[in-house]
């Protein structure tokens, strides 16, 4: 059996490109090494699939450590022929000290590294090992595909603080037989070294294999196994195509194992979502899977984490009869399809992931791809012109513009930039960014209109005070524009409407001696400031005093908002609700649902006691008794609650 070997790579006469260079060649991405692994892997994986098969590409990630029963064997193999300089070649002091971890990148489902294995007789179609293994910026040659140059896979030397990795893989030779392929590759940086008692100049490119020959091979068939076996590697099933590169001793962002498994896998989903959703013509085109020491750490579902359910719904609006078409107009051109989003929500909690992505607690960004389906980008718009509103948007570049917008992608394929690109190229790319803009203006020129009859007051002994805004019960969220707790202040407009209201709907006989209306100006912080009046009794109206905000609770499974109140002037007042869906940023509020849309509902009027009322309106003595206005809100969804009160009898 032959034992590996590493080969280090010394200039040619003819010259050669050196590994400093080789590194660099990704630039200065703003997201980090993380973030491009997973970019970049998945979308080599992409690129790789199977065209035989319908069944989605299986895609993993396993952050692991190199166990006792493997160490030795790690150190044996992988020390055999490796350059006596650590600062040439670091993955020396990698392995002898402390333990070694490992962050596995795996596919299945895909043809793996197939074709020559020489760079001087790849002449055909199949290149994926020389593409891989051997060369630096080969043009892509799958049609759609989301690679451009193969810079990508540099990301895995860089991910690497010895700047090395394994290579195992399976593919199909020509005559349709299975192979598998294993091979070890470093990057580093080029040097001096003496070789057979005279100095030379290497590359820092090193290559670990079979070095029986003039070529370093990468081990097959058997042996592959039986090596990759015996350092733990995970093995491939029966007839199962594929690769798997395992980076050794990978930059971890100062995150422990399990922190960085849970972050790979956030950011899974916020790169990848688009391969991840079923359509009403397709079901998923890849599957994720992320572990850490043979531990599952779940990929969120896109259409269950919020806000990623908006792109979702973006999406699927891009293509359907929705989706409006983007094109350029001089030169015309079909650019791709839109597909806009916006809902009432509370603002964001960003997790690390979202913060990569330059989103905070405003969501309000377009999600660029191409016809492969990968995210590009995420490009921020105008902000709305509320904290819960939201907006979301997802444009898909056209088929016959692909080659256009890859050429605008940097090697990180992380944006669009037209200043890269010649005209009318760079009017395309402007072009759909300004179609864009006009998009989101009309967007966010859209608003609510406040209804008539959604602030009446009560029959003249009635006020109606409104508290403030909380959000819809798919999730705890912020709220907006609340009242001081325990506040009976109405807002201004509603202030205004009641003034008016109260002169105009007062029935007839009735004194004037009721007073005036609650307003800042006569309310106190438990009640009406006193105000002498010559010859008569003030008497007081019936109202509503609100103790602090509304919050969310359970009542029988079910999620409810809770308001508490009481009625702090003596006597028999009956009590009605006012719901509405807020909608905020152009003050309007709908009472009235849309088709099919569902509103807040009142679930009862609760006593201090816990009995629950489940009329529409109730009767209630006033005094210090604390009750509870119990609503099921509407989802996705700001909700208005307002009690009105009147007095009952003769009063």
């Amino acid at each position: 059996m032959i034992e590996p070997r590493w080969y280090s790579q010394p200039y040619p006469p003819e010259g050669a490109s050196a590994a400093e260079g080789i590194r660099n060649q990704l630039g200065r991405p703003e997201l980090d090494l993380l973030t491009i692994l997973v970019r970049e892997s998945a979308q080599n994986s992409w690129d790789a699939r199977s065209t035989s098969s319908t069944s989605p590409v299986d895609y993993r990630i396993d952050v692991s450590t190199v166990g006792p029963a493997h160490i030795g064997t790690w150190r044996d193999l992988l020390l055999a022929g490796a350059p006596a300089n650590a600062d040439e070649f670091p993955l020396r002091d990698a392995i002898r000290h402390g333990p070694v971890r490992l962050l596995s990148v795996s596919d299945r489902g895909t043809r793996g590294l197939g074709g020559p294995t020489r760079a001087n007789d790849a002449v055909g179609s199949d290149r994926d090992f020389v593409s891989f293994i051997r060369n630096i910026g080969e043009p892509r040659d799958t049609a759609l595909g989301g690679g451009t140059y193969g810079f990508g896979k540099g990301i895995f030397y860089l991910l690497s603080k010895p700047g090395t990795i394994l290579v195992h893989t399976r593919c199909r030779t020509p005559q349709g037989e299975l192979e598998t392929r294993l091979i070890g590759c470093t990057l580093w940086k080029s040097h001096v070294a003496v070789q057979h008692g005279v100095s030379r100049r290497f590359t820092g490119r090193h290559w670990w294999g079979d070095a029986s020959g003039d070529v370093i091979e990468p081990l097959t068939g058997l042996q592959a196994d039986t090596v990759a076996r015996r350092l733990g590697l995970r093995p491939f099933a029966a007839e199962e195509t594929g690769t798997t590169v395992v980076v050794i001793d990978p930059h971890m962002d100062d995150l422990a194992p399990s922190e960085a498994a849970d972050y790979l896998a956030e950011t899974i989903t916020w790169h990848l979502w688009p391969k991840m959703i079923s359509t009403e013509s397709r079901g998923p085109a890849m599957r994720f899977t992320v572990t850490c020491d043979g531990m599952d750490h779940p990929v969120p579902d896109p259409r269950e984490t919020a806000p990623l359910d908006m792109f979702v719904s973006a999406y699927e609006t891009s293509i359907g009869v929705e989706g409006r078409d983007l094109a350029c107009l001089r030169p015309r051109r079909h650019l791709g399809r839109l597909g806009l989003v916006k809902r009432i929500r509370p603002p964001l909690e960003p997790s690390r992931a979202a913060r990569m992505l330059n989103i905070e607690n405003l969501l309000h960004h377009i999600c660029l791809m191409r016809p492969a389906e990968l995210v590009v980008t995420y490009r921020p718009g105008p902000k709305p012109p509320s904290e819960n509103l939201a907006y979301a948007g997802v444009f898909r570049a056209d088929e016959s513009m692909d080659e256009v917008y890859a050429k605008a992608e940097p090697p990180t394929h992380d944006a669009w930039n037209p200043q890269s690109l010649e005209r009318p190229e760079s009017t395309f790319i402007h072009s759909t960014f300004r179609r864009i803009d006009e998009a989101l203006d009309q967007l966010l020129s859209l608003g609510g209109i406040t209804r008539t009859g959604t602030r009446n007051v009560a029959l003249g002994a009635a006020s109606s005070l409104f508290s403030g805004l909380v959000g819809g019960a798919w999730g705890i969220g912020g709220a907006t524009a609340y009242s001081k707790p325990g506040s009976t202040t109405t807002r201004a407009g509603m202030r205004e409407a009641a003034e008016h209201r109260s002169k105009s709907a007062r029935p007839p006989g009735a004194s004037s001696l009721e007073g005036p209306l609650n307003t800042p100006e006569t309310m106190g912080e438990e009640g009406p400031l006193p105000k002498a009046r010559s010859g008569a009794v003030s008497r007081r109206r019936p109202r509503v005093a609100y103790l602090g905000e509304p919050y969310y609770d359970d009542r029988d499974d079910l999620s409810v908002l809770v308001q508490e109140f009481r009625l702090p002037v003596p006597g028999p007042q009956r009590v009605h609700i006012d719901l509405a869906v807020a909608l905020p940023g152009v003050g309007g509020r709908e009472t009235d649902p849309p088709i099919g849309a569902r509103m807040p509902v009142l679930v009862g009027w609760e006593r201090q006691d816990g009995l629950l009322d489940p009329s529409e309106t109730c009767l209630i003595e006033g005094g210090e008794s604390i009750w509870r206005a119990v609503v099921r809100p509407a989802p996705d969804t700001m909700t208005e609650i307002g009690i009105r009160v009147e007095a009952v009898g003769g009063r």
